[in-house]
């Protein structure tokens, strides 16, 4: 049963960094991975780009020439920008309208591959023993408690060994956060120029 134990543990890590780094990081980090494959939604985001440049360069060029002197250039710029501009948004609205498909894609794919999979281990081995415990190790009661709610009485079921594992994930994470920061501020202090000490001795 190594291999339960293993893959409980890692779920629970999965679900755990999930949490901790936030759904929407994850889903702007896979919009952005999705946009680096050639597809139609990184063929409009290379569009829209584009578009918009050119929608700064005209309005640049508007800003530069006179309404009244030069209104037929100014007008032709005007005419120019906004069907830039219209193309934009266009491109726009069709890329904001991928990202939400895939956006609800990847968090169907994130919830069946941490929680769902939590729930369906938990369920199909709620009668299965995670690993046993020696015989006669711990008194009745506790070996009832470990095995709750359906394994056989002497070992640890699977519900119990969950809650095992977000408790050690939560104090190492705890620990390991405490480490790095003794180390960050430990540097953050000044280096005694050299010689202060004899200074004050004197």
């Amino acid at each position: 049963m190594l291999s339960l134990v293993l893959t409980v543990l890692f779920v629970h890590v999965a679900i755990y960094l999930v949490n901790t780094i936030g759904a929407s990081t994850i889903d702007n980090l896979v919009w952005l991975l999705y946009l680096r494959l050639p597809t139609s939604a990184s063929r409009n985001a290379q569009e829209s780009n584009r578009l918009k440049r050119e929608v700064v360069q005209l309005k640049r060029e508007m800003n530069n020439t006179s309404s009244q002197d030069e209104f037929a250039k100014w007008a032709k710029l005007r005419r120019k920008h906004d069907k830039t501009l219209e193309e934009h948004e266009a491109i726009n609205k069709d890329l904001s309208s991928q990202k939400t498909s895939l956006e609800w894609a990847v968090k169907a794919v994130r919830w069946l591959s941490t929680n769902g999979l939590k729930l369906f281990l938990q369920f199909y081995y709620s009668k299965t023993a995670v690993f046993y415990l020696p015989p006669g190790w711990l008194p009745y009661y506790v070996e009832w408690v470990l095995s709750f709610p359906r394994a056989p009485l002497g070992s640890v079921s699977i519900q119990v060994w969950s809650s095992v594992c977000v408790a050690v994930i939560a104090a190492v994470t705890d620990i390991v956060t405490s480490v790095l920061s003794q180390i960050t501020s430990q540097r953050g202090q000044p280096v005694p120029a050299a010689g202060a000490d004899d200074k004050k001795t004197q």
